[in-house]
């Protein structure tokens, strides 16, 4: 038996759809290392933990510096009225939670929540299928522009004596021609070991354009598992970056399906592993339609014992003629007893595309080293200096220059921390 589905199953309320869900997450368990999508990242520690329902508490208001209006803000998984501020949005933009849309008699209000997982690897998007209670529902109309970024904040903390679980699902829907800035923070309050289980649903129609920045900051002894499933229509643009910095184990799936002639996915990241964190980034995308593009830059950094493992896969399917693909992985290695896991997979289809992909793992460069050091800086500050340089490409996705300061202050101290903790 688990002991982590048998905690989190005795915490389920919801209907026979819901039950469905829970019910084969528990027939299947937790994937084993035999799980191709899961080999790098083994679950029996966290099988053998117990959680408890997370409940509200508080938690350190301080995090919510820098970040402005309009805010939508959720403390272990539930929506924090107080601390949220929604002035400025527009009456064409729709905002919801995830508990409002639910209480709506009309059904497609939350019909997203009625999507089924088959693939035993999936248990996480099924547990949350089964569980998750709140989070943000943002619908847009056609042609309509939010003018300021909309930042979802989500907010680990200790609620009492007990490890909690919080689950957490999310849409962001813009029909034809609609515009967006939207920032996803992950933060930690305090010292917990809390599990979080988040989702989101992305869907762009034709002529969408979203930008979507993710800040995964959670506190150092917390897991959190994410996905992200998005699907593009004709002409959509999907923008986004990824900054992975926290949380003793995380876990991100990116799924894109490019189905519309024409769609374009920007998507760049950073992974900063220190101490003996464990960050896991799994992408899938798929060029379904022909003239498709993607372009993703990834940059990961691993010290101390902590460990990187990047899955970056490209499929391209028949029918997908005219595709343009490109993928880079660069990897630092900071400690000799740190490791980086870096797999891109490339698979087409089809005839006539464009399609490349790289990965590379190595150390600082000697020469730039010495180049630096020969003009005075201390070996740290040359250190720094290069770290700074190889994962500032991955920002250049950021076109708000308010939003771009904010990830920028915050990757600077996630790099000045590599050389604090041991």
């Amino acid at each position: 038996m688990s002991a982590l589905l048998d905690s989190l199953a005795s915490g389920f309320d919801g209907d026979a759809a819901r039950r469905e869900a829970l019910d084969a997450a528990l027939r299947d368990g937790l994937p084993l290392v035999r799980s191709e999508a899961w080999k790098y990242t083994p679950l029996r520690a966290l099988d053998r933990r117990s959680f408890v329902p997370a409940t509200a508490a508080a938690f350190d208001a301080a995090l919510l510096e820098g970040i402005p209006a309009p805010r939508m803000v959720f403390v272990n998984g539930r929506h924090d009225p107080a601390h949220s501020d929604l002035s400025g949005l527009p009456s064409t933009v729709k905002l919801l939670t995830l508990a409002e849309a639910l209480a709506d008699p009309d059904p497609r209000a939350s019909n997203f929540m009625q999507r089924r997982y088959a693939r035993v690897d999936e248990v996480f998007a099924r547990l949350n299928s089964a569980l998750a209670r709140d989070g943000a529902v943002l619908r847009m109309a056609e042609n309509t522009r939010l003018a300021q970024p909309l930042h979802l904040v989500f907010i680990g903390t200790a609620s009492g004596d007990a490890d909690a679980a919080s689950h957490a699902r999310n849409l962001i829907e813009l029909r034809r021609g609609a515009e967006a800035t939207v920032v996803e923070h992950h933060l930690g309050s305090g010292d917990h070991a809390n599990l979080g289980n988040v989702m989101v649903h992305v869907h762009l129609a034709a002529g969408a354009v979203l930008r979507h920045l993710r800040r995964q900051d959670e506190a150092p002894r917390a897991t959190l598992v994410a996905r992200t499933d998005a699907v593009l229509a004709r002409d959509a643009q999907y923008q986004r970056l990824d900054l992975e910095f926290g949380a003793a184990l995380s876990r991100h799936e990116l799924n894109v399906r490019l189905e519309g002639e024409g769609a374009m996915l920007v998507a760049n990241g950073v992974q900063l592993g220190r101490g003996r964190r464990h960050l896991d980034t799994r992408l899938g995308i798929e060029h379904i339609a022909g003239n498709t593009a993607c372009d993703l830059t990834w940059r990961g950094i691993a010290a101390d014992r902590s460990r990187a493992i990047f899955h970056g896969g490209i499929t391209i399917r028949p029918g997908a003629d005219g595709s343009d693909a490109s993928l880079s992985n660069k990897n630092l290695l900071l400690s000799d007893q740190a490791e980086v896991d870096s797999q891109p997979v490339l698979v087409i289809h089809a005839d006539e595309v464009k399609a490349a992909h790289g990965a590379t793992v190595g150390q600082l460069d000697p020469t730039a080293m010495f180049y630096l050091r020969s003009r005075g800086l201390p070996e740290d500050d040359a250190r720094r200096l290069l770290t700074v340089a190889f994962c500032r490409e991955a920002l250049a996705v950021v076109d708000d220059d308010a939003v771009r300061a904010l990830l920028s202050e915050r990757l600077d101290h996630a790099l000045l921390a590599l050389e604090g903790e041991a």
